[in-house]
């Protein structure tokens, strides 16, 4: 990311190198999307891929050096805030940003929520009920999924929500999926009324001869992500046939994921869990009946009303 790229071209050229290094998951969805949206959803990924790794210390999702501080976070947001002015600072995320917000709309409420997930990170937040987990999802996740169905067209309140609840329903499976790792670098996501009920305390998590007492609670993380996953589910047949199909397979892959750790048990904890090439195909070819069926603009019940950003 070192050289700054000079046009949209280089940018969206970049912008694919990065989401496929940083997600694979992400990455194959992305290439269901028709080409106008396809590049913006993967600007909009760097971008997101950026405040992530300067948060936890990370580059592309991989590795561990030293995570942000709070100055750090101040610094994201008013470099963000200025990209969407049209005055980006030279460095790439900054820069997809500033293209993206010049031809798609991308309420403020959204991308300030978005940084607010980060800077309870470097503020060391953890929460302490599962209402807590679930406005730190909509913080990091359910905004994004916000903007990416406002770049399909979407302005209904009802389907904006259903693309909150599958973002929500995302980092929920991340949060399962990442209970050790997490707990290595003294963060935790598990409510802390659950770990008090359970004796544990975040370094016991680390701690691999506590995996069958901890991975009760990775369970029932897991299975509190379902009414996300079904929620988001009703809002498919409300996107454009190539959007639906995309944003689909994405919850297909990622639901999952979460499926493969119950499967496997408590012996997965510390291991990070991964969805192989051929099933990340097999969920992309189940996704294409979502993206035939008759467009609505909604069905159901939510999973949950948010009270707003905290």
């Amino acid at each position: 990311m070192s050289r700054v790229p000079a046009t949209a071209d280089d940018l969206s050229r970049h912008a694919t190198k990065v989401i496929a290094r940083g997600s694979k998951s992400f990455a194959a969805a992305s290439r269901l999307f028709p080409g106008v949206l396809r590049r913006d959803v993967r600007l909009l990924y760097v971008w997101c891929r950026h405040c992530d790794d300067l948060t936890d210390g990370q580059h592309l999702g991989h590795g561990r050096i030293e995570p942000a501080d709070q100055q750090a976070i101040a610094k994201v947001r008013a470099d963000s805030l200025a990209a969407l002015r049209g005055s980006p600072p030279p460095q790439l995320p900054y820069l997809a940003l500033s293209e993206l917000a010049s031809r798609q709309t991308l309420p403020l409420h959204l991308v300030e929520a978005h940084i607010r997930g980060f800077e309870l990170d470097a503020a060391g937040w953890q929460p302490r009920t599962l209402d807590d987990t679930i406005q730190y999802c909509y913080h990091t996740a359910g905004t994004v999924g916000m903007m990416m169905a406002g770049f399909m067209g979407v302005s209904d309140a009802l389907i904006l929500n259903r693309a909150r609840d599958l973002g929500i329903a995302l980092q929920m499976t991340n949060i399962a999926r990442d209970v050790v790792e997490d707990a290595r670098a003294t963060r935790c996501y598990l409510p802390q009324s659950w770990l008090t009920a359970a004796g544990l305390s975040i370094q016991d998590l680390t701690d691999l001869h506590n995996r069958e007492r901890v991975f009760p609670l990775v369970q029932r993380m897991i299975d509190e992500a379902e009414p996300y996953y079904r929620s988001a589910a009703l809002g498919f047949r409300a996107l454009p046939h190539r959007a639906s199909w995309a944003v689909a397979s994405a919850g297909y892959i990622y639901r999952d994921i979460g499926q493969k750790i119950l499967e496997r048990g408590p012996e997965v904890l510390g291991r990070r869990v991964h969805i192989g090439p051929a099933r990340k195909v097999w969920h992309i070819c189940a996704a294409i009946p979502a993206a035939l069926a008759r467009r609505s603009a909604h069905g159901g019940n939510c999973a949950h009303e948010l009270q707003g950003p905290t």
